[in-house]
């Protein structure tokens, strides 16, 4: 009586189910609103990171968040905006930044 249940240990914490990945997206990637259009996903799925143009044509990005929402992410990127043609989308999971905190677009 009064008493809470205790949480199993083998459930996840929210902390444990947050990646980060850096991937590379290559194709008709520049000029084509590519950037904007990954802010704009990546804060309705509530990531974390940020998106740059690449000298060599291609557009690198950060995201950061839950699993489900970074997998997300990355599908979407397959894709791009309307007027991209998405050729290539390499990924590898880097280490989480503690302070990293909204989505930007670095030059």
């Amino acid at each position: 009586m009064g008493r809470r249940p205790k949480t199993p240990r083998s459930q996840p914490s929210d902390q444990d189910d947050l990646i980060a990945v850096e991937a590379r997206i290559t194709g008709r990637v520049q000029g084509v609103w590519f950037r904007g259009w990954t802010v704009q996903e990546a804060g309705r799925l509530g990531l974390a990171g940020w998106v740059r143009n690449c000298a060599d044509g291609s557009v690198e990005a950060r995201f950061e968040g839950p699993g489900d929402a970074v997998q997300a992410m990355l599908c979407l990127c397959r894709q791009g905006p309307r007027m991209a043609r998405v050729v290539d989308v390499v990924s590898r999971t880097v280490a989480l930044d503690p302070s990293a905190m909204g989505f930007e677009v670095r030059r």
